[in-house]
């Protein structure tokens, strides 16, 4: 039986963290699926076909990763994909709370599905989507961060 993960975010824009737990991810399942969300309360900085494309780039070589745009609860598409559980990173304490809440509500929707937390290698641990793009909007340097293609898509945004 195959085991499949749900990895859920805005990933606006996936970064090098993002890409540390989904490889991390593939040791543990057969497949994990980056479910990336439509989310009408955030403004992303790229579109959903965006954010899915940059992220189906990245792991286009990767069998095992499935890149999929979706709406809606986050339980109703893990159980579209026959997804055993979902996978959240945790970077700090700061994140534990918001996450706690979501696994509880998530449970309650979905009882058979199960979360699953990963912390980020160290020298991710600091890494935010919303910094990077602070830091790439002010002309800062963000290789380290990201992908290059996504550092690409990151300086078109932002140029003058």
């Amino acid at each position: 039986m195959s085991k499949t993960v749900l990895y859920p975010g805005t990933f606006d824009p996936i970064t090098n963290g993002h890409i540390d737990l989904v490889k991390r991810a593939c040791r543990m399942f057969d497949k994990v699926v980056i479910a990336v969300a439509y989310n009408p309360n955030k403004k992303p900085l790229f579109s959903l076909e965006q954010r899915v494309a940059m992220a189906k780039g990245i792991f286009a070589e990767n069998k095992q990763v499935e890149v999929e745009g979706f709406t809606g609860l986050l339980v109703d598409f893990a159980r579209q994909q026959n997804a055993i559980g979902v996978l959240r990173g945790i970077r700090a304490v700061s994140d534990f709370e918001f996450e706690f809440q979501l696994a509880n509500m998530n449970r309650h929707l979905a009882p058979e599905l199960e979360s699953i937390f990963l912390t980020p290698s160290e020298n991710y641990s600091y890494i935010s989507s919303s910094l990077v793009r602070e830091v790439a909007s002010l002309g800062g340097d963000i290789r380290a961060f990201v992908h290059p293609s996504v550092g690409e898509a990151l300086q078109q945004k932002f140029k003058d």
